[in-house]
């Protein structure tokens, strides 16, 4: 099982908590939600709790509880900028369809 990030992912985590001035890395998760079932959950974490699975990758931890782990598996983490829109995305191959807003997704 295990999580990546692509450099950009990896840098902009690095740089949020440079300026943040605390954190230990970045949490990920999935809540039910939406028309098709799941929503990504990004936070960057603080600490680590009970029961998280934690990924190492280009210099950052990744903490994922154990339920999202099963979905989020194998999934790669990106971070991109596009005018001036920046955001996560996810390439998770677990999914096998998404909405059409690009809010949720089932698997």
């Amino acid at each position: 099982m295990a999580i990546s990030l692509t450099e950009s992912a990896a840098h902009r985590v690095k740089s949020f908590l440079a300026a943040r001035g605390h954190g230990i890395g970045l949490r990920l998760g999935i809540r039910k939600t939406g028309c098709s079932g799941f929503a990504y959950v990004i936070n960057y974490a603080d600490r680590a709790e009970p029961g998280d699975a934690v990924f190492e990758d280009r210099g950052v931890q990744v903490f994922v509880d154990t339920e999202s782990l099963k979905v989020l598996d194998g999934t790669v983490v990106d971070f991109v900028k596009q005018g001036l829109n920046e955001a996560f995305r996810f390439r998770n191959p677990n999914v096998k369809g998404e909405c059409g807003c690009g809010e949720s997704f089932s698997v």
